[in-house]
């Protein structure tokens, strides 16, 4: 059931142009690819891309000599390049951007089928060629989705987190809620917008018209209600599902938008700058924080080892000088002893050098009274 229910939004969801507005002419000299509607313009390119799908799908590139910013334009469910191509070159004038618009899978000249996973796929390569052919940056890129376009423009958005903004035309909240006002998702609808929405990180413009028959004005209010970024949206008076780039409103308020995102993408990038040079100043103090540490540690390593012979001198020399000194006391004693000794020698001597004396006096007087 789910699947048949699925197959038949998908039928419901894309009407491709049959036949096709346009035929591509290949100029056989310089390669140059043109629509067969349109003469060639120096700053419009004719691209055939490659999809992860393996589908080959048509895009054409509008170059603006003073352009900041790059359109990124997924058009609705009953249109092709050909018929979208003076819309483009006109948004790209009024907007001063770069414009990428393209065809999905099955529509103008695109190889495949159109179904909700090949338009994802289809995106993908277009975003993938702004990139690396064209230069462009995330942030200087605004997605812009018409009707059934709001799928794969919400589908790249949420994935996106620099993305400098996105613009909603008539969108839908969902494939199964634009035949039926169910209140849940379910697994088998397509281009759950109303589930992505609330990813997206960059400002949202939406724009509907209050008497479009084919997506209720509902669809867009309430995905406006559940935008993180929200900006001024545009509800156009008695405008319907296909004619609102007829109202003057219409261009005035894009152009105010990409303005305002323009200035603020630029205090962006001027904050982003400011913190990474904070960054990098904070990186370069733990350096030198670093290296200051490794000088403590070196400083102390050393003040360690020269404080060892001073705590040597204090714990390992004293004892030694006690034990010096404890040592000398008997020596002293001895020396003191022998000077004492020494002393009672000379007086013995003096002692008997005196009782000799009065020995010899003694025998001089029995001399004398002999004589």
């Amino acid at each position: 059931m789910g699947g048949v229910t699925s197959s038949m939004a998908a039928k419901l969801a894309f009407f491709p142009p049959n036949p096709a507005s346009y035929k591509l002419v290949t100029d056989e000299i310089t390669g140059i690819i043109t629509l067969n509607t349109y003469p060639h313009r120096e700053n419009v390119e004719i691209l055939k891309l490659p999809t992860r799908k393996g589908n080959e799908i048509v895009a054409m590139y509008i170059r603006h000599p003073m352009a900041t910013s790059t359109l990124l334009y997924s058009h609705g469910n009953a249109a092709d390049l050909g018929q979208m191509y003076d819309l483009f070159i006109e948004l790209s004038i009024h907007l001063k951007v770069n414009l990428m618009g393209y065809d999905y899978a099955g529509y103008g000249q695109s190889s495949g089928k159109p179904s909700e996973h090949n338009t994802y796929a289809d995106v993908e390569a277009v975003y993938k060629c702004l990139e690396e052919s064209y230069g462009a940056k995330q942030e200087n890129i605004i997605l812009y989705g018409q009707s059934v376009g709001s799928g794969p423009t919400l589908d790249l958005a949420a994935r996106l987190p620099r993305l400098r903004a996105a613009v909603l035309h008539s969108p839908i909240l969902s494939g199964l809620r634009v035949m039926y006002p169910v209140k849940r998702t379910y697994w088998f609808d397509i281009y759950k917008n109303i589930d992505k929405i609330p990813l997206v990180s960059c400002p949202v413009l939406i724009i509907h018209g209050t008497a479009d028959e084919v997506v209720d004005c509902s669809h867009g209010k309430q995905l406006w209600e559940l935008c993180k970024e929200k900006y001024e949206p545009l509800w156009l008076k008695g405008g319907n599902h296909c004619n609102l780039e007829l109202y003057p409103e219409y261009i005035a308020h894009l152009k105010k938008f990409v303005h305002s995102v323009k200035k603020s993408a630029s205090r962006r990038s001027t904050c982003r700058r400011s913190v990474d040079r904070l960054e990098h100043t904070r990186r370069s103090t733990d350096c030198f924080e670093a290296s200051r540490k490794s000088t403590d540690r070196r400083e102390s390593n050393l003040r360690q080892s020269t404080d060892k012979p001073e705590k040597l001198k204090g714990l390992d020399f004293k004892p030694n000088i006690d034990k010096l000194e404890k040592l000398r006391m008997p020596f002293d004693q001895t020396e003191r002893s022998r000077r004492s000794v020494d002393c009672l020698e000379k007086s013995r001597k003096s002692i008997d050098h005196q009782v000799e004396r009065g020995r010899k006096s003694v025998d001089r007087l029995d001399r004398v009274w002999a004589g």
